[in-house]
C-alpha cells in the first residue's frame, strides 16, 4: 500500500484557535483542497492507547500574503500591475482553510485538534469518517448508496443507513432545491432505484406511492432513458444496475366526461398497466370532512353524516316515517340523492320539522354539500358507485404505484392524498397492505404541508406521517422549492435531509445559519447532479454526485407518446369491458348502445365493472332499459279540398 502525500499542516494562533469542533491547516498552492473536501489529521501522541486520528470536511478558505493593506502592493509595482513580472521576488501567498470535525479516534476524551499533518481521505478514511463502517459491516449491512463523494481523486460511494431511512431508528427524507435545476425528480428517481436494488432482506419487502403533482415528471418511469459514460460508471460505482423501474402501475381519474383518462400517459401504447382511479359513496364519505367547509358544516351537520355513514350506507334501512315499507340500499351518490328526495318529501307532507332529531335546515344543508361533491370531483367521483382503486391488501415487492393527479383540481387531490395514505396506514397496521414498508413521494410539500395558514386535513395527515409513520413502515420522502416555507414538524422529523442548487434568497433564511458562507455560496452554484446531503450518521453535510435516472424524462416522454385523442363512448366501453369478456368486440358495443343516452350506457357500464358477473354481455344489455318501439300515429280521414277548374279563375 503506498503512502499517502502529505497535504497540509495544522495550525493554530492565539486569534484562531482549533476546538474540538473545528480546526485550521495550511496547504501549497497546487493542493487539491476545496469547500466539501474531507481530510485526515494525523497526531503524535497516543491517548488511550491509540494515536490520535481526526477526520473533518472542509467548511471554508482563505488565501493571503503578508500584506498589511492593498496600499503596500500597489506601491510596490509602481502603481502598474504589469510591473509585477519585473519584481526580483514574488510575494508569498499563503492558502488555509477551516475544517469541521466528522470524527475523532478515540471518541473519548473529546478534545481540540491537535496539531498534525493533513492528509486527502481515501475511501476507508471517507467510511471511517462519516461512521459508515459501523453499518457497511459484513452480515450487518444496511447501507444504502446515496451517490459519490469525489475530491482530490477520491471516487468513494457514500451510504445511508437503511434504519435511519426506513425506520424505525429514524426515517423519512426531504429535498430542496430551485425548480429545475436542483434535479429533484431525478435525485427522487435514483435513490428509489437504489433503495430498490439494496434494501436489506432481513429488514422484509418495500414499495413505493408517488403522487404525480406536476406535468409529466413521473409519467414514464418503466421507460428507458439515454444517460452517457459518465453516468454509467457512476451506476457500477453504486452497484445499481442502470435501467428504469421493472414493476410500474399508474392510477389514473377520467375527466369530467367519464371516458378519456385524465393523464399524460394517455397513449395506447402505454395503456397496459395504467388502471382508471374512480371512487364511489363508501370511498368517499368517510373522508368528506376533506371536501367540506369546516365553517360552513358544523357539529349538527357532522352527526347527520356521521349517522348516514354508519346506518344508511350499504346498509339495509328502512324507516316507517318515510315511506312505509320502503327498504333502501344505499351504495352510490345516485342512491343517497334519492334516500335525501324521499325524506324530505315525507318530511315536508307530514309537516315534521325534524327527524331523528335532525332538523330540516340542517338535512337539506347536508343534502346540498354531498350531492356537490361527485360535481366538484367529476371524474375522480362517480355517482353510480363503480370503483377502480389501487390494490391495498395485495401490494406487490418492488413495485411502483404512481398516483397522477397533476390535472385534478386542487378539492380533487386532497381527497386523494387523504384516502391513499390513511388506507396505507391501516393496512400496515394490521399488516395486511402485501409489503412491510411503503415509500410515500409527494412534491410541492409548500403547497400541501406549508408553514402557516390553516390547518387542512391534508397537513395534519403529512404531521401525522412524519411523526409516527416509521413505527408503521410508513416513510415520507418529500420535495419542495423553499424549505423554510414548510411546516417545521414535517421537515424536522425527517432523519435525511438533500440540497440541491439553492436561491441565495432562501439561503438567506435562519435556518442556513449553520451554514458557513463558502458552504452556502456552492449551494447556490451547484450544478446538476450534485447534492448535499445530511444524515443522522454525519455530523456535517456532504457533498455528492449522483448520476442521471436511466428513465425516459418527462418532457421526452411526452414528445415520443403525445395524448391519445378523446375517444368515443363505445371505445370506452370496449377498453372497460374487454378484460372482462374477450369476446365483446366494438361492433358488440355498437349494436347494443347505438339507442341509449350516454349517461345511460355509462352507468351500465360502470355497473358491470362493480358487480364484474360471469356473464358480461347478459348483464351489461340488462343495465340498459328497454326500448319500447312507438306505435305509429292514427291521423283522421281528411275530406280533400276541392280544387277549382282550371277555367274557373274564381272557383264558382
Amino acid at each position: 500500500m503506498t503512502q499517502p502525500s502529505l497535504l497540509g499542516r495544522v495550525v493554530a494562533t492565539e486569534r484562531r484557535p482549533n476546538t474540538p469542533h473545528e480546526f485550521h491547516f495550511w496547504t501549497g498552492l497546487d493542493s487539491p483542497v476545496g469547500v466539501g473536501t474531507i481530510v485526515r489529521v494525523e497526531g503524535k501522541y497516543t491517548i488511550n492507547g491509540q494515536i490520535t486520528r481526526v477526520y473533518g470536511v472542509v467548511v471554508e478558505g482563505f488565501s493571503y500574503s503578508d500584506l498589511q493593506s492593498p496600499l503596500h502592493d500597489v506601491l510596490g509595482h509602481d502603481g502598474s500591475p504589469a510591473a509585477a513580472s519585473l519584481a526580483s521576488t514574488e510575494r508569498a501567498e499563503i492558502r488555509l482553510y477551516t475544517a469541521a470535525v466528522l470524527r475523532q479516534i478515540p471518541d473519548e476524551p473529546l478534545q481540540p485538534v491537535p496539531l498534525g499533518e493533513v492528509y486527502l481521505a481515501d475511501d476507508s478514511d471517507v467510511a471511517i469518517a462519516l461512521r459508515m463502517d459501523g453499518y457497511l459491516a459484513e452480515g450487518a449491512r444496511t447501507g444504502i448508496p446515496i451517490g459519490v463523494y469525489h475530491a482530490g481523486g477520491t471516487d468513494a460511494p457514500i451510504y445511508l443507513d437503511a434504519d435511519f431511512l426506513m425506520g424505525p431508528e429514524a426515517a423519512h427524507l426531504n429535498i430542496t432545491g430551485v425548480s429545475g435545476l436542483a434535479t429533484k425528480t431525478s435525485a427522487i428517481e435514483w435513490i428509489l432505484s437504489s433503495i430498490f436494488t439494496h434494501f436489506p432482506a432481513q429488514k422484509g419487502s418495500i414499495a413505493a406511492v408517488c403522487f404525480n403533482v406536476k406535468g409529466p415528471d413521473l409519467c414514464f418511469l418503466d421507460e428507458e432513458g439515454t444517460i452517457d459514460d459518465r453516468d454509467r460508471a457512476l451506476y457500477e460505482k453504486c452497484g445499481v444496475p442502470a435501467g428504469p423501474f421493472e414493476n410500474v402501475q399508474y392510477y389514473a381519474p377520467y375527466k369530467s366526461d367519464g371516458i378519456s383518462l385524465n393523464t399524460l400517459r394517455s397513449n395506447e401504447a402505454l395503456l397496459h398497466n395504467v388502471t382508471p382511479l374512480t371512487w364511489g359513496l363508501r370511498e368517499v364519505l368517510q373522508y368528506a370532512e376533506v371536501l367540506l367547509n369546516k365553517d360552513d358544516v358544523d357539529a349538527k351537520a357532522d352527526a347527520l353524516i356521521d349517522f348516514i355513514r354508519e346506518r344508511i350506507v350499504d346498509r339495509d334501512f328502512h324507516d316507517d316515517q318515510m315511506l312505509p315499507g320502503k327498504r333502501y340500499r344505499v351504495r352510490s351518490f345516485a342512491d343517497l340523492e334519492q334516500w335525501f328526495r324521499d325524506l324530505l318529501v315525507a318530511m315536508e307532507q307530514r309537516g315534521n320539522e325534524s327527524w331523528r332529531t335532525h332538523h330540516i335546515a340542517t338535512i337539506r344543508k347536508v343534502r346540498n354539500r354531498l350531492s356537490n361533491i361527485s360535481t366538484r370531483c367529476a371524474g375522480l367521483v362517480t355517482d353510480d358507485g363503480n370503483v377502480g382503486d389501487l390494490p391495498f391488501g395485495s401490494f406487490q415487492d418492488r413495485t411502483v404505484y404512481v398516483i397522477d393527479v397533476a390535472s385534478l383540481e386542487e378539492d380533487a387531490q386532497d381527497l386523494v392524498f387523504a384516502r391513499v395514505v390513511t388506507k396505507l396506514r391501516e393496512q400496515l397496521e394490521k399488516r395486511e397492505l402485501g409489503v412491510k414498508h411503503v415509500i410515500v413521494f409527494v412534491d410541492e410539500l409548500n403547497k400541501y404541508a406549508p408553514g402557516d395558514g390553516q390547518d387542512t386535513y391534508v397537513r395534519k395527515m403529512l404531521l401525522d406521517l412524519a411523526e409516527r409513520g416509521r413505527y408503521l413502515g410508513l416513510v415520507l420522502f418529500s420535495a419542495q422549492q423553499f424549505r423554510s416555507q414548510v411546516h417545521r414538524r414535517v421537515v424536522g422529523n425527517s432523519g435525511t435531509a438533500l440540497y440541491g442548487r439553492m436561491d441565495a434568497d432562501e439561503l438567506a433564511t435562519p435556518g442556513y445559519a449553520v451554514l458557513s458562507p463558502a458552504v452556502k455560496t456552492k449551494l447556490a452554484t451547484l450544478e446538476k447532479g450534485q447534492l448535499m446531503v445530511r444524515h443522522p450518521h454525519f455530523t456535517q453535510p456532504i457533498f455528492v454526485r449522483f448520476p442521471r435516472p436511466a428513465i425516459l424524462r418527462g418532457r421526452d416522454g411526452a414528445e415520443r407518446y403525445p395524448q391519445q385523442q378523446d375517444v368515443s363512448l363505445e371505445a370506452a366501453v370496449l377498453r372497460a369491458l374487454r378484460p372482462l369478456d374477450s369476446s365483446i368486440t366494438l361492433n358488440w358495443v355498437k349494436d347494443i348502445t347505438d339507442m341509449y343516452e350516454r349517461e345511460a350506457v355509462l352507468r351500465a357500464k360502470n355497473a358491470t365493472l362493480l358487480e364484474r358477473p360471469a356473464d358480461v354481455k347478459r348483464f351489461f344489455k340488462s343495465q340498459l332499459a328497454p326500448i319500447v318501439p312507438s306505435k305509429p300515429v292514427s291521423r283522421p280521414m281528411v275530406t280533400p279540398i276541392r280544387t277549382a277548374p282550371a277555367d274557373d279563375p274564381y272557383g264558382l
